[in-house]
């Protein structure tokens, strides 16, 4: 045996590199477990969370679900509806989208594949980033001073929509780039070999296979819109309102509205009736993100 050998083998050597290993491993042991708890722990709040909502309002709602469906709101627990609220919701989420769609996959098209690598851009993209957690309230605060007051919409469906798709946005933006960057540079390098412009490329090579990404981002973003209360609550829009909205700067109310409401008064049926709204905006909720997990597995495309 040679001495660089024998000196690999040293007992120190080895004494050394065991220790580092076994420390290793062991703060890798430790966070898996830590990771394990943690992930335990919200599983069984939520599973807990679901389960008293569903126990407090599920024979609110199986007992006579079209009325409460189909029924305005009322000072009456019983005869108490969420059918101005739910459509209401459903008319937020078609203009939120509407709205934030086009120009977040516009912004996240222009940033990801025109923009020049500056100062300016940077500070853009970091500024996304950061909008991405702004709390609610905040994008409350927004839409009052600038669409309820400034350009005179007053509490409207399209001033809460406007809000929501402003909040919306950075979502929307950071998951589409995120999809753009996926996609391979063969791409798009082979469309430019065949005579495409720069457009052309992105039009008909990058964008639809970035699509998938998208719109499952913003399926999730507009799923967190449709639970939101402070916006809508800063912005003034009604709790309580017995007719549909027929034009856009009509008053609207929404789910989020009516069952933080209907939590706040003493009678234990209102608490009922809202753990039974609870239960139509959870299932609301669990469609949608249906629907991106779909679109992901269905037309994700694996490089």
């Amino acid at each position: 045996m040679t001495a660089a050998a024998t000196g690999a083998l040293a007992p120190s050597r080895l004494r050394r590199g065991a220790t580092r290993s076994g420390a290793r491993i062991l703060l890798d042991t430790a966070f898996s477990v830590l990771l394990f708890v943690g992930t335990i722990v919200g599983v069984i709040a939520l599973a807990t969370l679901i389960w008293t909502i569903l126990d407090s309002g599920w024979a609110r709602l199986v007992a006579d679900p079209a009325t409460f469906l189909t029924s305005y709101v009322s000072r009456l627990p019983a005869r108490a509806g969420i059918k101005a609220a739910l459509v209401g919701s459903a008319y937020l989420m078609l203009l939120t989208a509407l709205f934030c769609f086009p120009i977040g996959v516009g912004a996240a098209v222009y940033l990801e594949e025109f923009a020049p690598r500056n100062r300016v851009t940077n500070f853009v993209e970091a500024n996304i980033a950061n909008l991405a957690g702004v709390p609610s309230v905040v994008y409350g605060l927004l839409g009052l001073g600038i669409f309820a007051r400034f350009l005179r919409m007053g509490p409207s469906l399209l001033a809460g929509a406007l809000t929501l798709a402003v909040m919306s946005l950075p979502v929307i933006i950071v998951a589409a780039r995120e999809s753009i960057r996926a996609v391979p540079e063969s791409i798009r390098l082979g469309a430019y070999a065949l005579g495409a412009t720069k457009w052309q490329t992105v039009r008909r090579q990058v964008l639809p296979a970035a699509m998938p990404g998208t719109l499952t981002g913003t399926i999730l973003a507009l799923s967190r819109a449709i639970g939101e209360t402070a916006p809508l609550l800063v912005i003034g829009l009604p709790i309580v309102i017995f007719t549909l909205p027929n034009d856009l700067r009509d008053p609207v109310s929404a789910l989020p509205l009516l069952i933080f409401d209907w939590t706040s008064r003493p009678q234990p049926a209102f608490a009922e009736a809202a753990a039974a709204a609870s239960i139509v905006l959870l299932a609301l909720l669990l469609a949608m993100n249906a629907v991106a997990i779909f679109l992901r597995n269905r037309y994700t495309i694996r490089w």
